[in-house]
């Protein structure tokens, strides 16, 4: 399995084959994201991909996207950080252990560049949550992700 399977950066000149697999994953189960508004779509994932700090990760099997880490790099006191703001494995790839190989060559990639560690948040509610349990990431406990809906 490892020997066709690498990570490469991705950017821009990727777009088409991000949000293919961006909607195929979380348009479904147990996201149900509503992205038919195919404008909003490429502005957000052109607003994460597409940065001075942005660092985007595709993982290649057999010449295909099948992964995906889109973040970026934030330079903080204790040292430089990977902000993943969306992580995906293609569908027909998930619960192989694809997702968590993945992550370790993230781990490797980030460590080669002196990145310190990845941030990220999901709900809780969800398998990403669990999954990022079993591949050691921990909870801050004094720290919070919020949100605040604006209504005239």
């Amino acid at each position: 399995m490892e020997e066709n399977i690498f990570i490469k950066q991705l950017d821009q000149n990727d777009l088409i084959l991000i949000k293919d697999l961006f909607v195929d994953v979380f348009t479904n189960e147990p996201w149900n994201d509503d992205w038919s508004d195919k404008e909003q779509l490429e502005k957000y994932l052109s607003d994460v991909i597409d940065n001075k700090n942005s660092l985007s990760l595709g993982l290649i099997k057999d010449s295909e996207l099948i992964g995906i880490s889109l973040g970026s790099i934030i330079h903080w006191c204790s040292g430089t950080e990977f902000y993943i703001r969306e992580f995906c494995v293609k569908r027909s790839n998930q619960n192989q252990g694809i997702g968590t190989s993945f992550l370790r060559k993230i781990e490797e990639y980030l460590l080669q560049r002196q990145i310190k560690s990845i941030i990220l948040s999901t709900d809780i509610d969800t398998p990403a949550y669990h999954f990022y349990i079993k591949n050691n990431f921990n909870e801050l406990p004094k720290s919070r992700f919020f949100h605040k809906n604006l209504r005239k």
